[in-house]
């Protein structure tokens, strides 16, 4: 038997239409002919001349939020309290055991962006590709927004996992979940949208806003969702550990056995 690895992460990039303009990440890139003067500095009498090439190091400086790339949400984003009043977690609390598990993908990449996804629609796709959700299952979601990251259009794609849905999930024993959107909610301007609209608050955030009542995880601006299989597959996607925050960076991948 063989392995394959599917890598399920964007790159960190400066430029791109990734976020909204108040979260772009910013990203210093230090050259070997730029940094010879910091290797210098650490051994004094050290000559450019005698580095290699008369070379440094390369070496990266980053602004950057946590929620930059593809990166995992702890409940604590989502609301100071999970699981109806307990402290919500961290990222350098959320178990270990939530990362690495057996993945499911739902395929709604033919609803409309901003469309918010029913416990109907969940059960329908997951009774298309025969599958019966297990306790710590990483379900996927696969959007219109997977092929456009980077694009002027990025914000506004894909669907939104409502709150019906969300617990629909999280109450058959999921924990964590995930998206190739920039949220697991519905595009933000379409939401003030229907906000504007209606006066409902609570329509704002629905899917996060469940962690209050069952606390979960979700990684957000996955890729190349449409490489993997509905089943058949781990998801392995531990954050990097960053005391007291609200999400962590995540290389998140596919692992599947041939």
């Amino acid at each position: 038997m063989g392995r394959r690895l599917i890598d399920l992460s964007v790159a960190l990039d400066a430029g791109i239409a990734s976020d909204p303009a108040i979260m772009l990440p910013e990203i210093d890139y230090m050259t070997h002919e730029d940094t010879a003067e910091q290797v210098m500095s650490f051994f004094p009498g050290l000559a450019k001349e005698e580095l290699p090439g008369g070379e440094g190091w390369a070496i990266e400086k980053l602004s950057i939020y946590t929620h930059n790339g593809t990166h995992l949400d702890a409940p604590y984003h989502h609301h100071s309290t999970m699981n109806g009043g307990e402290k919500a977690i961290t990222i350098d609390e959320v178990p270990l055991d939530w990362c690495i598990n057996p993945g499911v993908k739902l395929d709604f990449r033919h609803l409309d962006d901003g469309y918010i996804v029913t416990p109907n629609d969940i059960d329908a796709e997951l009774a298309r590709i025969g599958h019966s959700l297990q306790p710590l299952d990483i379900v996927v979601v696969n959007t219109s927004a997977g092929d456009r990251y980077g694009h002027p259009d990025y914000l506004m794609k894909g669907c939104g996992m409502g709150r019906e849905a969300t617990l629909h999930l999280l109450k058959q024993g999921v924990r964590l979940t995930g998206t190739d959107a920039w949220s697991w909610d519905a595009p933000f301007a379409i939401t003030a949208k229907r906000f504007e609209e209606t006066g409902d608050a609570s329509l704002i955030w629905e899917g996060h806003r469940a962690s209050i009542d069952i606390g979960y995880c979700h990684i957000e601006k996955l890729a190349n969702l449409d490489l993997i299989p509905s089943t058949g597959f781990t998801i392995s996607c531990f954050p990097f550990k960053i005391k007291s925050a609200s999400a962590g960076f995540t290389r998140a991948v596919a692992i599947i056995e041939e």
